[in-house]
């Protein structure tokens, strides 16, 4: 078996960020994405969640590609909701979602960022470099936008929580 530490900081939301993610569906989705997970072989370190988005702290086995992981996730869930019949109406995440990597030493406090989204969103300290996510997965980049032009860098600062 092969040694291999991936970090990844995934987020998506609710179809339209639509407030679904109810008290009452919090413990049946985090079970279910716990369990799909481990199915998976992706360790998760920790979740977390506001109404109208999920975020997970997970290491995916270089063998599985997170793009193929994320729409497992998003997709399976999605349809469990479903069967829970807890919503008059069809639950739908997001196209789209947020991946950002990190690295051993930044683990802590993404862990803490991820656990405590309720008081992040709550007290307004939530930094929107993290609550990022797009409405199309595979969207094309935008014409002409090259790395070397301010749009491209990723400025991430002292508000960046890890």
């Amino acid at each position: 078996m092969s040694f291999w530490r991936t970090y990844y900081h995934v987020v998506w939301a609710t179809k339209n960020r639509e407030p679904f993610i109810t008290p009452e569906l919090e413990p049946y989705l985090y079970d279910y994405l716990l369990g799909k997970s481990h199915e998976l072989e992706v360790i998760v370190y920790a979740i977390g969640n506001w109404t109208d988005h999920i975020h997970l702290l997970v290491s995916i086995p270089p063998k599985l590609a997170v793009a193929s992981v994320v729409k497992r996730l998003k997709g399976a869930s999605s349809h469990y909701i479903e069967t829970l019949g807890l919503f008059e109406h069809q639950f739908e995440w997001q196209r789209g979602y947020g991946v950002f990597t990190l690295g051993e030493t930044q683990r802590g406090r993404a862990e803490a960022y991820v656990r405590n989204q309720k008081v992040h969103h709550q007290n307004q300290t939530t930094n929107a470099w993290l609550e990022k996510t797009d409405e199309f997965d595979d969207g094309p980049p935008d014409k002409g936008l090259t790395v070397r032009e301010p749009r491209a860098i990723y400025d991430i600062g002292d508000d960046f929580p890890f």
